[in-house]
């Protein structure tokens, strides 16, 4: 039993250290650009939406 995690704890070192391949630095600030553009729209939209219902919301409630 013991072998066997040992030899699963050394395989997983040596994919991670020679066959994974880690993004470059400019690859890096591309993908996070991306994602806080993306989270920056979805939040700006469910803003809009909240303020829209909001409003609904109050006028159907001063009737």
């Amino acid at each position: 039993m013991i072998k066997s995690i040992v030899n699963y704890c050394k395989g997983s070192y040596e994919e991670l250290a020679y066959k994974t391949t880690w993004p470059t630095r400019k690859q890096l600030i591309h993908d996070a650009i991306v994602v806080l553009t993306a989270s920056i729209v979805i939040a700006l939209v469910v803003f809009c939406m909240d303020t829209i219902f909001e409003s609904l919301m109050k006028l159907v409630y001063s009737v």
